[in-house]
């Protein structure tokens, strides 16, 4: 009776993602699969089983993998499981009930996206218990706060689950890092993306140009430079709006999974004025119109590709240093931009 338990129809109502572990944790605490019945069916000794599954048993101090196992565990006895109760774990339960699956596909899309925040320096993730969103901000060395992106609680959960962050303060805000496990599957996904005969060229040297290093941005770069006068090249609301561009951009999922539009290309379909703009990619359109030729390229190569100043100097054929005042220019003339949105300038969220 106890083997039958096991059988694949659980095993189906798992998405791909959740790592094979947590799926025999899942499938002996919340569906009652013996543990013997797993080892044979995995082909692994009882004891390495028996492992496994009390790995994730002692994680469940974590937030986000606690939530992570209860919402897959209500889906699972949902599906059709007839064993004993999820144990009582000391986190609280999740405030809304449980959604359909997170896909692989949204959550690669997700993860790429944050991931590549998190690696930023002075970056992390913050989650609250009664938060719905998990928010990634980035600390300065003024002891500043830039959010740099937002996503939904499922999506921090499954990071969490596939140990891609991890919580070093668990609180009321408990703050989550990138790991090794993290940076090591961001380095994957890149690397699919930059092999794919879809992906621009451009974008994928502009990832790869030595002059920028993982964890900098341009802006961030920036940001840290001093003028004649000794005040901060590029002011915070200029990086500010160089993100939310980004993050409009990213949204829209305008350099992902496919071939990525110049800022040329974006202007054809663009509306006149910020009448009528919809949406993450219609204000990405708006925004390049509004720029024009010069500060548009160098604002999508710079805060939309993340290429390096240098890179961009000599790819438009610009003399050296210059790239950073233009930029700074386009960064002023965005900020007009999205001032003039109102409510649409916020960051999402």
């Amino acid at each position: 009776m106890g083997e039958a338990i096991c059988g694949g129809d659980m095993v189906a109502s798992l998405p791909n993602w959740v790592p094979e572990p947590a799926k025999l944790y899942l499938r002996h605490i919340e569906t009652g699969a013996p543990i013997r019945a797993l080892a044979r069916e995995t082909g692994c000794h009882a004891s390495t089983v028996l492992r496994r599954i009390r790995s994730y048993e002692a994680l469940r101090d974590d937030l986000l993998v606690d939530q992570a196992l209860r919402r897959l565990g209500a889906g699972l006895v949902k599906s059709g499981g007839t064993g004993s109760p999820a144990k009582e774990s000391v986190m609280i339960r999740p405030t809304h009930p449980p959604e359909r699956n997170l896909s692989d596909e949204r959550l690669q899309g997700e993860a790429l996206r944050l991931l590549r925040r998190l690696c930023e320096r002075g970056a992390l993730m913050a989650v609250a218990m009664s938060m719905e969103k998990a928010v990634v901000v980035r600390e300065t060395e003024a002891g500043t706060q830039t959010r740099t992106a937002v996503t939904d609680r499922d999506v921090a959960e499954a990071m969490a689950l596939k140990g891609w962050i991890s919580c070093d303060a668990p609180g009321p805000v408990s703050r989550y890092y990138i790991t090794g496990a993290g940076r090591a599957a961001l380095g994957a996904m890149l690397a699919h993306l930059e092999s794919s005969a879809m992906v621009d060229t451009d974008a994928a040297e502009a990832r790869r140009d030595p002059a920028m290093a993982p964890s900098e941005t341009p802006l961030a770069a920036l940001s840290r430079r001093r003028d004649k006068e000794g005040g901060q090249f590029l002011a915070p609301e200029l990086v500010r709006v160089g993100e939310r561009l980004r993050e409009d951009f990213e949204l829209a999922q305008m350099g992902a999974g496919g071939a990525v539009p110049d800022w040329g290309q974006c202007l054809e379909s663009a509306e006149t004025g910020p009448v009528g703009i919809k949406g993450p990619r219609g204000r990405v359109e708006a925004a390049l119109r509004d720029l024009g030729p010069g500060l548009g390229d160098i604002a999508l190569r710079c805060c939309c590709h993340l290429e390096g100043l240098e890179s961009a100097e000599r790819r438009m054929g610009w003399s050296a240093r210059s790239g950073k005042i233009v930029l700074r220019i386009a960064l002023q003339r965005l900020k007009r931009f999205y001032d003039g949105l109102g409510d649409e300038a916020a960051m999402i969220g």
